[in-house]
């Protein structure tokens, strides 16, 4: 197989607009892993295998990524701006940031026509797509096992006025070319979604490969992990695909923008509130109570929208702020502990 052109690679001219005379002399390559210690990138000369500079570590860079190396060195001289980025929040109970891919054009949201479908995870994801600037679509498999694919198509994308929905069935010989528009001419397409729901299945129709596929629990509907890793595989449209591990925990990251635009109905409702101050729980001139009395809202979907409103705000706290209410908890607690002793100690 011959080396992909950079513009095969998704090189646009927004990338050839932040090159400067000081470039001329680097090599522009597309990163295709990222490990503890280097990064691997395909250029138009080939694969290369690239270090950071001292000050950087790997985990700054994502799959993905647009960067310019020194043909001399290895060395990764500078990234280029990113068009779009997925991160998300850490495994655990840090502020860490991981990072998923960058420069992505569509994030194929994977779950299935089965007990994984799941509304809540779903707007999550959806959310993360919205502030990433990816455009989303929702993939249902396993529509071969149902017949109520359109149904669930439907649910779907009421979630958000930017999701459009398909529902296929992975392992049918025209699963690839479902998903043919979001994966050619040097367009990006990323999958994510739980373990279990046909996304190894597709990401082996979409790029010819035969990577090993586990099944799953009948009971939960639940799989075992499959993708290890993410890298960046040339799609049999020409386009490029980033298949992801199954997330057991999708933790938003700076999603204020995301949840805003997944939840807009709920965000123009609360616009006409009384007060600008509306908790939207029992105050007087709350439209978005009105819209749940009147059968136009689903108060599970306000829970949702609080919910990761609350999360979002959580996640923005500094090291500092969070330390010192986790403090301020603590000596509550001794404080509590001690009257506890105190008031035994009486008896």
């Amino acid at each position: 197989m011959t080396n992909p052109t950079l513009a095969a690679l998704g090189w646009s001219q927004r990338h050839t607009a932040q090159l400067t005379d000081a470039d001329a002399s680097l090599v522009p390559a597309r990163v295709n892993r990222v490990s503890r210690t280097r990064l691997t990138a395909l250029s138009e000369g080939g694969a290369l295998s690239l270090l950071t500079q001292s000050a950087d570590s790997s985990g700054d860079y994502a799959t993905g990524d647009w960067v310019l190396t020194d043909p001399e060195t290895g060395l990764i001289a500078r990234r280029l701006d990113r068009d779009t980025l997925l991160s998300r929040r850490a495994a655990g109970s840090g502020l860490e940031t991981q990072l998923i891919a960058a420069n992505v054009d569509t994030l194929a949201i994977v779950t299935s026509c089965n007990a994984d479908f799941n509304v809540a995870r779903l707007e999550r994801y959806l959310a993360m797509a919205a502030s990433a600037g990816c455009l989303p679509l929702i993939v249902l498999t396993k529509s071969d096992l149902t017949e109520d694919a359109r149904d669930y198509a439907r649910r779907a994308e009421a979630l958000s006025p930017l999701a459009s929905a398909i529902a296929l069935n992975a392992k049918a010989e025209d699963a690839a070319e479902v998903l043919k528009p979001w994966a050619k001419d040097g367009q990006t397409l990323a999958l994510v979604g739980s373990s279990g729901v046909g996304k190894t299945t597709l990401a082996n129709a979409l790029t010819g490969a035969e990577d090993a596929t586990a099944g799953i629990r009948e009971d939960d509907a639940k799989g075992r992990h499959t993708t290890t890793s993410r890298g960046l595989a040339r799609t049999i449209f020409g386009g490029w695909l980033i298949d992801t591990p199954g997330m057991r925990a999708l933790r938003l990251n700076d999603a204020s923008d995301g949840i805003g635009a997944v939840f807009a109905d709920i965000e123009a409702l609360a616009e006409q509130c009384k007060f600008r101050d509306c908790q939207h729980e029992a105050e007087p001139g709350c439209a978005v109570q009105a819209a749940i009395a009147a059968g136009d809202l689903d108060a599970d979907r306000l829970r949702r929208f609080g919910k990761l409103v609350r999360e979002d705000e959580i996640n923005h706290e500094s090291a500092h702020e969070r330390r010192a209410r986790e403090k301020g908890f603590h000596r509550m607690v001794k404080s509590v502990q001690a009257a506890s002793r105190h008031k035994r100690g009486k008896r």
